[in-house]
């Protein structure tokens, strides 16, 4: 079951989080568990891909006075 996920960030976290709500109730079947954990795994690379991308471009974007580029931790990481 490998899809490829063109949705939105926070679409990607709400299917995620659906997926864990189903997953925690434990009224599926062993299969079913199965299915929604391996979407639940694609889904969370998607979103870690994701986030990994808005980072790259947020240190790229944070500039030194002279333009050279600085990495910068982001604020709360």
């Amino acid at each position: 079951m490998k899809e490829t996920y063109n949705a939105k960030f926070e679409q990607a976290i709400a299917e995620l989080e659906e997926v864990v709500g189903k997953l925690e109730k434990g009224e599926l079947t062993l299969d079913e568990s199965i299915e929604f954990f391996q979407k639940g795994v694609e889904l969370s690379k998607y979103c870690s891909k994701r986030l990994d991308e808005a980072e790259r471009k947020i240190t790229l974007l944070i500039e030194k006075e002279n333009g050279e580029i600085a990495e910068e931790a982001m604020p709360g990481a």
